[in-house]
């Protein structure tokens, strides 16, 4: 539906309209084409009244952050502008110096029509209860719904009655949820002969699952004198705002006491007083006669926690006829829309499993492509494969679409991108620990093997290293290990201590040109970073390549042969930005017992003990006893002190923190964060004998898969679960965890300040 939305409380407020800004985003978020005109300033208490003589004049009213007073007034439209932003198109409301009913003349005849015909006006929520005649005859919003009515519009007034001053934003936005289900059930079930419906929602938690009837209105009077109070001629008027927040805290809990009535009659005749007078309705006249009256009218529906339904005429009279209570529909309108489309059955299985476990049937609906949303600001969640997901439409719906991956995060996922982030930062924080937690390496680019020497000219640390191991004994050689900047798997990594050995491995690699370029198209910018299974490398990784010093000694456990292991960390990057590490993480090991590359009897290093990557073994896959979890392993290790892998998880944490913060602050052209997106990155950290945790490299995209059946549930399934219980449900109107949960450890809060 095109729906037209005025209120009679003007632009959101927290003091003064905290409540239509929800509204609106739980109408777009249902699939409706929504248009905005309020009062540029309060207008309660006005009626259907327009001001005449006076020329109406607009403004426009750009909303900001749901619930925060941010939104900002222009004087031209959105385009008129030159300072404006061209790719800003953003939703944009019209502010008028009138009344509601004035806003409704406006926004049905006088804007919109390229959204097509309003099919409905709505008008509100209103900041405070509009039940029984006292309260609805003066009513701004009921005014501006009977002015829709008689523009021949079907209208519904909206009220909220809040017990509270306290806006919660999670009982708005079931107040909010619930009054577009209400909403949507009136537009396809209109009694005959109702022009307009007066709705008051008691803003209450689990107002969605309370009653909601049709009532008459409560006929009652005013009974305690005047409304007005008489105050000191010198005080300034308080703004219709502060007014309007005053006469609601003052009288907004039924039961007050009456108030004495002032009218004292004298027998002497008195000079006339000059006096000022402010709008003060005693409201206990209302909440008196809700209390003497029979049951099932709109005051004592409302009083009793109910949402109230009264059929209107235009005319201030209530529709009879029309009775009992409204069974409204099980809410088959989902909270969002998924996809999910992984080419990996494990992952596809584990994170529908996920989703349903967390957010509940029904809560969702799985789709398959987005030609499936009911419109294109339906809540939409993906979770697919990188190439496939649709950035377009996350970056246009930053505030009902989420996707599983940041646009740009080779700053992380690149190794020589990843060094050179560390480095720099490690620069400028010396005291970071960063710098003692990564081997820095040297970065160099290098297409033929002939071309070594002038690619080491600026790697000068490194050409000094190899030439004292010309002249040491074999057991005291530095020895390097070299990996091409976007290899996988286990691709291209090997061991050298000499230049001689480096040249070897580059001439390995010169094959045939059609044998790498067959490979290549893989390779690009944002592939993903644990692809599929090969040795070898293709023509775009032969280019970029780092040298980093060989850990060794390695922590090694009695218990697993003495085989050389490194720890997968999982690591949860949401918005822009909070970082979570995954507590449950895994050991993976080599195949073979470790023995330091020196001692290697081989001619050539025999890398099985020394890789731990589960996809160079021996069918690609996990081998019994590959894959342990961390925190089963070896509780007492020589060397090291009994709470060691205690030890090493917060060495974990705080280094896997300060990694994204080296990222998201000193490499922001190739790391952007998106308020309206999260990714799981797998981070791989190798122990040293002296417990020392290194951090090795990050994967996007890691696969989850080699995690193998064992240990599928108790470690990615759980994993799946608590990301989206910390990443999907608060993006789409859930509570987030504050400081993470039992098994995601919030290590990083920056808030970079990219709002959705």
């Amino acid at each position: 539906m095109h729906i037209l939305v005025v209120n009679d409380d003007g632009p959101p407020s927290n003091q003064s309209s905290p409540y239509v800004h929800s509204l609106v985003v739980a109408l777009q978020s249902a699939g409706h084409v929504v248009s905005v005109v309020l009062p540029h300033q309060q207008r309660s208490w006005i009626g259907k009244a327009h001001l005449i003589g006076a020329a109406v004049k607009p403004t426009y009213f750009r909303p900001g952050t749901l619930h925060q007073d941010d939104g900002t007034t222009h004087d031209l439209p959105r385009g008129s502008d030159p300072a404006d932003d061209e790719d800003d198109d953003g939703d944009e409301w019209i502010l008028v110096d009138s009344t509601p009913a004035s806003c409704v003349q406006i926004g049905l005849y006088h804007y919109f029509e390229d959204r097509g015909p309003v099919d409905l006006v709505v008008s509100g929520p209103n900041y405070g209860r509009n039940s029984t005649a006292l309260f609805a005859l003066s009513s701004g919003t009921i005014g501006g719904a009977m002015e829709g009515a008689v523009c021949g519009k079907r209208s519904i007034a909206l009220s909220y009655a809040f017990s509270s001053r306290d806006h919660d934003p999670v009982v708005i936005a079931e107040a909010s949820r619930h009054s577009v289900r209400l909403i949507e059930y009136l537009a396809k079930n209109w009694a005959d002969g109702v022009d307009l419906y007066s709705v008051n929602v008691p803003l209450e938690p689990g107002v969605s699952q309370s009653k909601v009837l049709y009532t008459d209105m409560l006929d009652n009077r005013w009974t305690s004198g005047s409304c007005f109070r008489a105050v000191d001629a010198s005080v300034p008027n308080a703004n219709p705002e502060l007014q309007e927040h005053n006469v609601r805290h003052q009288n907004q809990k039924a039961g007050e006491e009456l108030s004495a009535n002032a009218n004292g009659i004298t027998s002497r005749r008195s000079r006339i007083q000059h006096k000022h007078f402010q709008w003060a309705p005693n409201f206990s006249d209302v909440y008196r006669s809700v209390e003497e009256s029979a049951p099932g009218n709109d005051g004592w529906v409302v009083k009793e926690g109910m949402t109230s339904v009264t059929p209107l005429r235009a005319n201030f009279m209530h529709q009879s006829g029309i009775q009992g209570e409204i069974k409204l529909p099980d809410n088959d309108e989902p909270t969002l829309y998924s996809i999910v489309d992984s080419d990996v059955p494990y992952v596809q299985d584990l994170m529908q499993q996920a989703l349903q476990r967390r957010l509940g049937q029904g809560r969702y609906k799985t789709i398959s492509s987005l030609s499936d949303l009911p419109s294109r600001s339906a809540p939409l969640f993906q979770y697919r494969e990188y190439e496939r997901l649709d950035f377009e439409h996350v970056m246009l719906h930053s505030s009902t679409s989420l996707a599983n991956a940041y646009i740009i995060r080779k700053a992380l996922i690149r190794k020589h991108y990843l060094s050179n982030t560390i480095s720099n930062w490690v620069t400028k924080h010396p005291d970071s620990i960063l710098g003692k937690h990564f081997k820095f390496a040297f970065d160099f680019e290098l297409d033929y093997a002939e071309f070594l020497d002038d690619a080491l000219l600026e790697a000068y640390e490194l050409r000094e290293s190899l030439q004292k191991n010309e002249e040491r004994p074999d057991n005291e050689k530095e020895w390097w290990i070299l990996k091409p900047g976007m290899s996988d798997r286990g691709q291209g990594i090997r061991l050298f201590s000499s230049e001689d050995q480096l040249r070897e491995i580059f001439e390995e690699w010169e094959v045939d040109e059609s044998d790498i370029e067959s490979g290549s198209e893989r390779a690009e910018e944002e592939d993903d970073d644990e692809g599929e299974n090969g040795t070898g490398v293709v023509t775009s990784q032969l280019r970029h390549f780092i040298a980093q010093p060989y850990i060794d000694p390695p922590l090694l456990l009695p218990s697993s042969s003495n085989r050389k292991f490194h720890i997968r960390t999982y690591v949860l990057a949401v918005g822009s930005l909070k970082v979570y590490v995954f507590k449950e993480m895994l050991a993976l090991f080599a195949a073979k017992p470790y023995c330091p590359p020196s001692e290697d009897e081989d001619e050539v290093t025999d890398l099985a003990r020394h890789l731990t990557n589960t996809c160079f073994q021996e069918g690609g896959s996990a081998n019994e006893g590959t894959v342990r979890r961390f925190w089963k392993l070896d509780p007492h290790v020589p060397g090291l002190s009994p709470d060691w892998k205690e030890k090493v998880f917060d060495q974990i944490c705080a280094v896997s923190g300060e990694a994204f913060e080296a990222a998201a602050r000193g490499m922001m052209v190739h790391f952007q964060t998106l308020p309206n997106a999260f990714e799981l990155f797998g981070v791989d950290f190798l122990v040293d004998s002296d417990g020392t945790a290194w951090l090795l490299e990050m994967n996007a995209y890691p696969d989850f898969a080699q995690t193998g059946e064992e240990l599928k549930e108790e470690v990615v399934g759980r994993l799946f679960e608590e990301t989206v219980e910390v990443a999907v449900k608060p993006f789409f109107g859930g509570e987030a965890p504050v400081n993470g949960t039992d098994h995601l450890r919030l290590v990083a809060d920056l808030d970079l300040g990219r709002k959705a």
